[in-house]
């Protein structure tokens, strides 16, 4: 070999990161594909290819690999935020406190079972915080025991073992976790088609989707009135988007006056449906949308003009027209129905009915260009990490405790993550990405991250095994993995009646696992199981990081 081929890969240089992170990046992706038992540990693959080449002796820069390291957690953090943002905030009104606190159950549970077993053993709390981390597959987890480590001069050799510790239990946590939510079926007794019938009965498929219904004028009191009559008596923003009015087929203005015999096609949320039939009347056999009298046309719009996303959607002045009805609105899989106090986001998809011109109207005040949404802006992507990192570095001080409390480089980009997704336009703060944009930053991050983790710790694997502490690391694993879940996914189903894949989202949520949402959501046969994962993903999130520090910075 020529020597500076061989320097290229031996000697520390930029060069030799670049093609060592490219080389366990690549080949732990490519063994992720390795499926056991129909489940794959995915990107986790990295980690061990990592920890096989440190093992085999191959070293890089030590600053390099910390900022590699630290970086990744964050871009995978924050493009994880503004993922499930939108379905955060809308889950917050609906169960989103009997969930949270389900989730937040687990992971004391979990963590009550770390601190038994740190009395009972030999293991150093570093070590189980480390445990804890994989058991419940949260590496942020192990970030934040690995910082807290560091505040407290605990010496190298004690570093590298939190990292083993979570390597060796980190696979069977991913078992783990599936394994209790197909034992929770079999205790249940549950058979897929019947919960999947169970959903469509209580609704919970669509969850609070709007829907639409032909609704007959029969309420005599309302005859002579105007529409906005009707909407001052409900609570909720309701929508008609097409009227049949003395002979024609029109889109409704709030001062259209209601007459007999009309048909009003409204949208509006399923428990709001049932008022509107006692306030309007009957569902009525006529089909606005399909008639062929009528010459409207219904058309979805998607927004990509930045200045209508500063504004409220009543305040805009070209979509005060009467040609047209905004009638959905469909933000990260979640509609709604729009109102003029909500605050449009790029990306967001509107359903316009109206005429050709007014349609044309709507389209030119939104944009419609799909081209500008495919080239992400950055500069408000790593505004919101500046923040987040700013957030992650406070530092809390609580009594009796040596050192402060920070919720750290993954705690901090989320929660700003999480909050500019629902409100960052209001601050000229756009983080819109597509979602292939957000999977490559996600996926980056998490593989860097993954790789600088396994290349600073493999070089002490053998110590894991030697003296049979790794087999002890697994069993104490699977013991804080399986009985939390088991235990709170009882108590939600039998005491809480929540559904079969409510619970599996829940406890793929509480124990932050995408591999385990992908398979509840597969064997729902819907995304009922994400709905409940982004309510409790980012108070999880949260606790598992804080939850990996108190263990250090407490017993230690």
């Amino acid at each position: 070999m020529p020597e500076w081929l061989h320097d290229l890969f031996t000697k520390a240089s930029i060069a030799q990161s670049v093609i060592i992170y490219g080389l366990v990046i690549a080949i732990g992706i490519w063994m992720g594909r390795i499926k056991i038992a129909g489940i794959s540990l995915g990107i986790t693959w990295v980690l061990f290819a990592g920890l096989l080449f440190s093992y085999l002796g191959v070293e890089i820069d030590p600053g390099t690999e910390h900022f590699v390291k630290e970086f990744g957690l964050i871009l995978f953090v924050y493009s994880i935020g503004l993922q499930v943002g939108p379905g955060f905030w809308a889950s917050l009104k609906k169960n989103a406190m009997t969930n949270n606190l389900l989730a937040l159950a687990i992971v004391a549970t979990g963590v009550i079972i770390t601190v038994v077993l740190y009395l009972l053993s030999s293991n150093s709390i570093a070590v189980m915080a480390g445990v804890m981390s994989g058991a419940v597959t949260n590496t942020p987890g192990l970030a934040a025991a690995q910082a807290a480590v560091s505040d407290m001069h605990v010496a190298v050799a004690d570093k590298s073992l939190i990292t083993l510790a979570y390597a060796v239990t980190y696979p069977l946590g991913v078992f783990g976790i599936i394994g209790s939510l197909l034992l929770l079926k079999k205790i249940f007794n549950v058979k897929i088609e019947k919960e999947q019938e169970l959903h469509r009965k209580l609704g919970v498929l669509r969850g609070n989707r709007p829907v639409s219904m032909h609704l007959s004028l029969e309420n005599k009191q309302l005859l002579g009135q105007p529409l906005r009559k009707l909407f001052d008596l409900l609570k909720e923003p309701v929508v008609v988007s097409r009227m049949f009015h003395k002979g024609e087929i029109i889109t409704p203005t709030p001062d259209i006056v209601l007459a007999e015999n009309d048909v009003l096609l409204v949208v509006a949320s399923k428990q709001e449906m049932e008022q509107l039939k006692l306030l309007i009347g009957p569902p009525s056999s006529m089909n606005l949308k399909t008639a062929k009298e009528s010459d409207l046309i219904s058309r979805h719009i998607v927004v990509t003009r930045t200045a209508v996303t500063h504004k409220r959607l009543g305040d805009i002045p070209e979509l005060h027209q009467q040609e047209f009805t905004l009638t959905r609105l469909s933000r990260a899989g979640i509609e709604m129905v729009p109102h003029g106090d909500i605050f449009l986001q790029l990306g967001d998809t509107i359903k316009v009915v109206g005429t050709e011109e007014g349609v044309q109207v709507v389209t030119e005040a939104l944009g419609n260009s799909l081209k500008k949404l495919e080239v992400p802006d950055l500069a408000p992507i790593f505004m919101g990490i500046v923040l987040g990192v700013i957030l992650g570095s406070i530092p809390f001080h609580f009594p009796n405790m040596p050192v402060a409390v920070k919720i750290g480089m993954a705690g901090g980009p989320l929660i700003i993550a999480l909050t500019l997704s629902r409100f960052g336009n209001l601050f000229y703060l756009n983080n819109y990405t597509t979602n292939s944009a957000n999977l490559m930053i996600r996926e980056l991050g998490i593989s860097l991250f993954l790789a600088s983790v396994g290349l600073s710790s493999g070089k002490n694997l053998s110590i894991a095994f030697a003296d049979g502490r790794g087999w002890i690391w697994i069993g104490m694993g699977i013991l804080i993995t399986v009985i939390p879940l088991l235990l709170v996914g009882f108590i939600a189903r039998k005491y809480f009646k929540k559904t079969y894949f409510e619970v599996c989202g829940l406890l793929a949520g509480a124990s932050t696992d995408p591999p385990a949402l992908a398979f509840a959501t597969k064997l729902a046969g819907s995304d009922i199981p994400s709905v409940t994962y982004a309510t409790v993903y980012p108070l999880t999130m949260i606790l598992r990081i804080v939850a990996a520090q108190l263990l250090i910075l407490l017993l230690m």
